[in-house]
């Protein structure tokens, strides 16, 4: 009897020994992160994406989740927590990721590189906060990069704070300023309310509203009339004021939805934001005024550069689109085709005559409009905090590519023309560059004596 005791007392010691070691190995686990079986599978079993060019930029391996291109497109791509997205596009696609679908992406790697590049070399210069690019192919509404200024590796995603993250081309909404005025002479041009060489009277400053109205003013020195070009040329908001005033509100604010403002992008699954217009109710004279030059409304630049790109598209609105494969957006007129190619002419002339050095690049067709946007800062607008703004199309006849630039906060140079633009032009050269595109605009021949 006392032989089977001490048998049975011995296997209860062995038994509990092996069941704690079994809590100490657990308790290692969780506390020195040391792998475990039943998560490695989920997470070297989740999908890949894919760039448009093939490039791998994420993918799963025995030790997790890497990014093979490092801070390339690394807001738009998010990153993984221990096993399932967190943010970007491994959140937005978790699902079909997590069932080991890959995910390509319409983004080109070269042409995300040549905007990040450029934001890179940019931003710091000229002591701003941060910055964001989005270029689209104009007939598909692909979209070939979306960049954005700091940079994030999501490899190291823990070392970045929450701002690095984000992915400001998408989400980050500001006052689009003076490229607006692209889009509102369009919507005149298309209802028949004025012409390229319709004439205005243009003082510096202009009071408008009546007697709960405010004062108007322009900023670069110009003729006291101009055309309709002309108020393009000098970015004219008193120029804009007096256009505006045969346009019904109901009518001008049709447009800008139309072309895409004041309502969220038709692109599924992928994380934006909407910006804002105000209700009709509210649009007196003097809201219509300040709309006419892009104050008192926000955009995202997703949303500038697909209605820029409806400009470039003959009038024809299209859905951005950012992974292959998903249902295809919206499409609609906006304008006439007609319309939209006088438009692009007239913006193509802006550039030529306006900034040919910071936005042109010379034989080629270059269109587009800069903005320099001031920016509320606790209630009011500040006069020390701007964005700077760019958005255009080449080329200018016949566009295959719409890039919209923004960057907030520089503190040297902010002026759309000094900031926004270059950047627009070194990305456009890489573009062309890469297309080996041949210059089709012959020079001008020189002056006679």
């Amino acid at each position: 009897m006392e032989v089977k005791i001490r048998r049975r007392s011995v296997l209860m010691q062995v038994i509990a020994t092996v069941l704690f070691l079994s809590l100490v190995v657990a308790y290692a686990q969780l506390e020195w992160g040391t792998p475990q079986g039943v998560k490695a599978v989920p997470v070297q079993a989740r999908g890949s994406i894919f760039s448009a060019d093939g490039k791998v930029l994420a993918r799963s391996v025995s030790s997790g989740r890497v990014y093979p291109q490092g801070p390339l497109a690394g807001q738009v791509l998010g990153m993984m927590g221990a096993t399932e997205g967190l943010e970007g596009l491994e959140y937005a696609f978790n699902h079909e990721l997590a069932a080991g679908q890959d995910v390509n992406l319409t983004l080109d790697s070269g042409i995300q590189t040549a905007a990040e590049a450029a934001l890179a070399r940019a931003v710091p210069e000229h002591q701003a906060e941060y910055g964001s690019v989005v270029v689209m192919e104009t007939q598909t509404g692909k979209v070939l990069a979306a960049a954005s200024y700091p940079p994030f590796d999501p490899n190291r995603w823990r070392d970045y704070p929450a701002s690095a993250r984000r992915n400001r081309p998408f989400l980050d909404v500001f006052e689009p300023g003076s490229t607006i005025k692209g889009l509102v002479v369009a919507a005149a041009l298309n209802e028949g309310l004025t012409t390229p060489e319709t004439t205005y009277s243009t003082p510096m400053r202009r009071h408008v509203g009546g007697r709960w109205g405010s004062v108007i003013n322009d900023a670069v020195a110009h003729p006291p009339t101009l055309t309709t070009q002309g108020i393009l040329r000098y970015s004219s908001n008193v120029g804009m004021s007096h256009m505006v005033e045969p346009f019904a509100p109901e009518r001008m604010r049709g447009y800008l939805t139309k072309y895409g403002f004041g309502t969220y992008v038709d692109m599924p699954v992928v994380p934006t934001a909407k910006g804002t217009l105000q209700p009709l109710r509210r649009w007196d004279e003097l809201v219509r005024a300040t709309n006419a030059f892009g104050q008192g409304m926000s955009s995202t630049v997703l949303q500038l550069a697909s209605a820029y790109n409806a400009l470039a598209n003959d009038g024809m609105y299209v859905s951005p689109r950012l992974v292959a494969g998903m249902p295809a957006g919206t499409r609609h007129e906006v304008l006439r085709p007609e319309t939209a190619r006088r438009t692009r002419a007239m913006l193509q002339k802006v550039i030529e005559e306006g900034i040919p050095g910071m936005a042109g690049i010379k034989g080629y067709e270059i269109a587009g409009k800069t903005g320099t946007a001031q920016v509320v800062v606790d209630g009011r607008y500040s006069a020390t905090v701007y964005d700077s703004v760019f958005a255009g199309f080449f080329p200018a006849s016949a566009p295959r590519v719409t890039v919209t630039v923004m960057v907030h906060g520089a503190k040297v140079h902010y002026h759309g023309a000094q900031l926004a633009a270059p950047i627009f032009k070194d990305i456009s050269t890489e573009v062309l560059s890469r297309w080996g595109a041949i210059p089709t605009v012959k020079p001008a021949p020189p002056k006679t004596p």
